[in-house]
């Protein structure tokens, strides 16, 4: 009687724990939860009227789960129905772009000239250098990705870029690079003016006479302000377009860097005038630092002369009350704005500082922009060749093997893990891979990503990272058995745990991953972009599918009931390890069956001095206040019926 008693104890060890009754619809034994009788009249008012009951936590979970995985399937339908939209309308494919190192492409030589005064005289290092930088920063322009320009024989330049270029990105590359000075007239944000808000040009006078100098706003006609308007700086601009521009007119133009447009009258100082250009920390008129950065500025003879002239006229603009853009001069490099400041101050000796929020690398690149972006020099191509990949089919058939061995391999040690919980890892890892697939894919058309040899490798390393997450998410889940909770009440607990720990891990990921891709360069920073970009799928699939799903299987009778090999067996995780180091394998003597919390007990009850006679327990005894002699029965729940 004291054992029957025992086993029905809220919390007692044994089947009644994992058995739900049909009447409540509760779990047996599950501490905190009342048992709640039932009969014809319950859950009503005395009106008859049903009450409704509040949603328990259980529903609240599995509704949750149930929504994280529609949005899932959202998102993979989003980006599915974009690839389909894409291969359909033939602006991409349904693979990957490649890079040069797979797919093979085109090779140029060039061989650059300097022209003007400079013309005959020999290519230095720093300019061959800077030529190369300027080429470079074209062909990323143009949306060419994993492109490889580098010197030859201190002399010539080659471009080896993937699939065959455009007859564009060739004149874009030969093209040589224009750097100079103009006074700003008008200037506004980058956005297009929207039609229904533009000026009628008929409200705009004409100009009459001749412009007095190039800051003069008569260089502004109807024609030339409706670009204006109609320009957006967010779409990109033939290089053609920007390269033709008169030197002799006002143009329009963009500053890609603060999204700003311009209209700037005729060029007042080319760039060939400035004889060098450095930088470092900016300083007040008492010679203080002040924390910033700053670009200085010296002009040649004739550079210093002209940008009096200029510095005299805008400074008086400004001071005389016209604070509007006029007192500006933007510097203009290959057509676009690389820097507009305002005339503070009238220069006379040639030596002028650009200050603002610079930060040191900012400062840096601008100051080599305007020392080395006015190379007078041209490129022709020597040659142009079709060279075929440098790694090959081969290799990547190989590189997508070893990934197709790791995934095999842990897919295999999940199903002998987990048993039949390594289902759920091999799963996640299949949506993580579609996930992966669709945006590399979708980064081809939209970015121009190309995925190269490191960037598989990047894919292949990340499949351990993947699974690493839901080994931790798993363990979590088995310690919370291991303390005595119910198999939906460890999922829960488990993943409050096990969450703050995948984010760590992934933070860190991301970290590395960001760092490795700013700080190198070439086919390094492919490794770096996938590595990033499966660290990000990883938490989508890990938030919005593993945990779901095991809500969702806890709450089910296989896995909820911990089942013998489900994984979730409690009897199976309190059992000695298989191997237990030094080459000893578990005996079936090493197993007793019992949780931590009861061995404690046992261990406790032993330690206890015996008392020395026991009374039989009486039947009127409270319910859980057996007698020693009784203990022994109701030590383990499994002999319940040999006590009855």
């Amino acid at each position: 009687m004291a054992a029957q008693k025992k086993a029905q104890t809220p919390g007692s060890r044994g089947g009644s724990r994992w058995r739900r009754t049909k009447a409540s619809g509760t779990s047996e034994g599950t501490p905190g939860n009342g048992t709640a009788a039932t009969n014809g009249t319950s859950g009503r008012n005395g009106t008859g009227t049903a009450k409704r009951r509040p949603r328990s936590g259980a529903a609240a979970a599995a509704s949750s789960a149930r929504k994280a995985l529609v949005a899932l399937a959202a998102v993979i339908a989003i980006l599915a129905g974009l690839l389909v939209y894409g291969v359909t309308t033939d602006r991409t494919g349904w693979a990957p772009k490649l890079a040069l190192d797979l797919e093979g492409g085109t090779q140029m030589v060039l061989s650059p000239t300097l022209q003007g005064e400079n013309s005959g005289q020999d290519i230095s290092q720093e300019q061959l250098d800077q030529a190369v930088e300027i080429i470079r920063q074209r062909v990323d322009g143009a949306g060419v990705s994993e492109a490889e320009i580098t010197t030859q024989s201190g002399r010539n330049i080659v471009v080896s870029m993937p699939g065959v270029p455009s007859s564009e990105t060739r004149e874009l590359i030969q093209t040589s690079a224009q750097m100079a000075f103009r006074p700003v007239i008008v200037s506004g944000p980058g956005a297009a003016t929207p039609e229904n808000q533009r000026t009628d040009p008929k409200s705009i006078p004409q100009p009459e006479g001749e412009p007095e100098n190039s800051s003069d706003p008569k260089w502004v006609t109807r024609d030339l302000f409706a670009r204006y308007e109609a320009l957006d700086c967010s779409a990109p601009r033939p290089q053609e377009e920007r390269a033709s521009q008169p030197q002799d007119k006002a143009i329009v133009a963009c500053d890609p860097q603060s999204n700003s447009k311009f209209i700037l009258g005729p060029v007042e100082i080319p760039g060939t005038d400035i004889a060098t250009a450095s930088y470092a920390q900016a300083t007040n008129s008492q010679g203080h630092a002040t924390g910033g950065f700053a670009v200085n500025l010296q002009f040649n003879d004739e550079g210093t002369q002209t940008f009096k002239e200029l510095s005299e006229r805008l400074y008086g603009l400004g001071q005389g009350g016209q604070n509007g853009a006029r007192n500006r001069f933007a510097i203009v490099l290959d057509g676009s704005v690389v820097s507009a400041p305002t005339m503070n101050a009238v220069i006379t000796d040639g030596r002028a500082q650009i200050t603002g929020n610079f930060t040191e690398d900012e400062a840096k690149f601008l100051s080599e922009q305007l020392k080395y972006g006015a190379l007078p020099v041209s490129f022709s191509i020597d040659s142009e060749q079709q060279i075929s990949a440098t790694l090959g089919s081969n290799q990547l058939r190989m590189g997508i093997i070893a990934g197709l061995i790791g995934l095999a391999l842990v897919c295999i040690y999940s199903l002998f893990q987990y048993r039949w919980l390594g289902l759920v890892t091999i799963a996640s890892l299949v949506v993580a891979g579609v996930v992966t697939y669709l945006a590399i894919t979708l980064l081809g058309w939209g970015a121009n990503y190309r995925l190269s040899l490191a960037g598989v490798a990047g894919l292949v390393v990340a499949i351990g990272q993947t699974a690493d997450s839901f080994i931790v998410y798993f363990e979590r889940i088995r310690d919370e058995i291991r303390a005595g909770r119910t198999i939906p009440a460890a999922v829960d607990h488990g993943w409050q745990r096990a969450r703050q720990t995948v984010l760590a891990s992934k933070a860190v990921n991301l970290l590395a991953a960001v760092v490795l891709y700013f700080v190198a360069v070439g086919n390094v920073r492919g490794f770096a972009f996938t590595l990033g970009l499966t660290a990000i799928a990883d938490l989508l699939v890990v938030f919005l599918f593993t945990h779901p799903v095991m809500v969702l299987l806890a709450r089910t009778r296989y896995f909820g009931n911990g089942a013998r090999h489900s994984g979730l067996d409690p009897e199976a995780l309190d059992a000695v390890p298989l191997y237990r180091g030094a080459g000893r394998l578990r005996s079936p003597e090493d197993g007793d069956g019992l949780t931590i919390a009861e061995r404690r007990r046992r261990a406790a009850q032993q330690a206890s001095p015996a008392p020395s006679s026991a009374a039989p327990p009486s039947a009127a005894e409270p319910d859980g206040n057996a007698s020693a002699g009784a203990t022994a029965a109701t030590a383990r729940p499994d002999s319940e019926e040999t006590q009855r």
